[in-house]
C-alpha cells in the first residue's frame, strides 16, 4: 500500500512537470519568479558560447540541478531534436494543475474553456492569452491528442502562459462527466448549433468547448454537453477562426 501511495504521488508530480526546450525559451523560464525549475538538460556536446554560459550561471546562482546526457538522449527528454538546440527544462507552475485535483477543492464557481484536439500551437498560445486577459478561469487541456506546450505556443501566448490557469487530464471524454457531478453545466460551441450563444443564461459553473480547426467538438464530446451553441454570423461567413471565438468566450457573461 505504501508502495502504490509513493508511486501515485510520484507520478502525480511527474505530470505536473512540463518540459520546454529550446536556448532562448529555457533561459527566459529561467527570469521567470513565478516559475519554478524542477531540472535543466543539456547536451553534453554543447559548446559552451554565450547562451549555455548564461544558462549554467543561472542554474548555479539559484540551485537548480543541471543534467547533462548524450545529444540522442536529450532529444528524447525535449521529443524535438530539430528545434531543442540542446537544451531541454523540467519546469513546476502554480497554475498548471491536473483537473481531478481541481475538482477536490470546494469551488463555488468557476468558468473554463476546454479545448478538443486543439492541434495547431498558435491557436493554443493566442487562446491562452485571450483567456489570460479575459474572465474566465482558465482552460482545459487534454494531454491526448492536442498540441503541447512548446517554444511556439509560449511565443504565441506572448508572456502569458503562467498568468491563468491551465487544467490538464487525460481526454475530455473522461474528464467532462466529473465536472457535470461537480455541478457544471457543459456547452459545446458549433457552427451548425440552432441556439445562439448570446441568448444563454450562465450558471455558477461552465464549461464551454471548442473543437479543432477543421472538424470542431466530436461527437462523443457532444453528446457529454448540455446544449450545442453557436455565434451568430453576418454576411455569409460560416465560421470563426477558434482562437478568435475563444476570445469572444473570454469576455462574455
Amino acid at each position: 500500500m505504501n508502495n502504490s501511495q509513493a508511486y501515485n504521488e510520484k507520478k502525480k508530480n511527474f505530470d505536473r512537470l512540463i518540459t520546454v526546450y529550446g536556448r532562448n525559451v529555457v533561459l527566459e523560464i529561467l527570469d521567470e519568479k513565478d516559475i519554478t525549475v524542477s531540472k535543466v538538460h543539456l547536451a553534453d556536446s554543447n559548446k559552451r558560447d554565450g547562451a549555455i554560459s548564461k544558462i549554467e550561471t543561472l542554474c548555479k546562482k539559484k540551485d537548480i540541478e543541471i543534467l547533462y546526457h548524450s545529444k540522442q538522449a536529450l532529444s528524447r527528454i525535449s521529443k524535438n531534436a530539430k528545434q531543442d538546440q540542446g537544451v531541454a527544462a523540467d519546469i513546476e507552475a502554480s497554475s498548471y494543475l491536473s483537473s481531478r485535483d481541481f475538482l477536490q477543492k470546494d469551488k463555488s464557481s468557476y468558468r473554463y474553456i476546454a479545448l478538443d484536439s486543439i492541434h495547431n500551437p498558435q491557436n493554443l498560445g493566442m487562446i491562452i492569452r485571450s483567456v489570460a486577459a479575459g474572465f474566465v478561469d482558465g482552460i482545459i487541456l487534454p494531454k491526448k491528442g492536442s498540441a503541447k506546450i512548446s517554444p511556439l505556443v509560449i511565443k504565441a501566448s506572448a508572456g502569458t502562459l503562467f498568468k491563468t490557469s491551465i487544467l490538464y487530464c487525460d481526454d475530455l471524454e473522461n474528464t467532462l462527466p466529473e465536472f457535470k457531478k461537480n455541478g457544471a453545466d457543459i456547452y459545446a460551441l458549433s457552427s451548425h448549433a440552432s441556439e445562439s450563444l448570446f441568448d444563454l443564461k450562465l450558471g455558477e459553473k461552465t464549461i464551454f468547448v471548442l473543437g479543432n480547426e477543421s472538424e470542431g467538438v466530436c461527437k462523443e464530446v457532444q453528446n457529454l454537453s448540455n446544449k450545442t451553441l453557436s455565434i451568430p454570423m453576418q454576411n455569409g461567413v460560416e465560421s470563426l477562426n477558434v482562437a478568435v471565438t475563444a476570445a469572444l468566450l473570454a469576455y462574455y457573461s
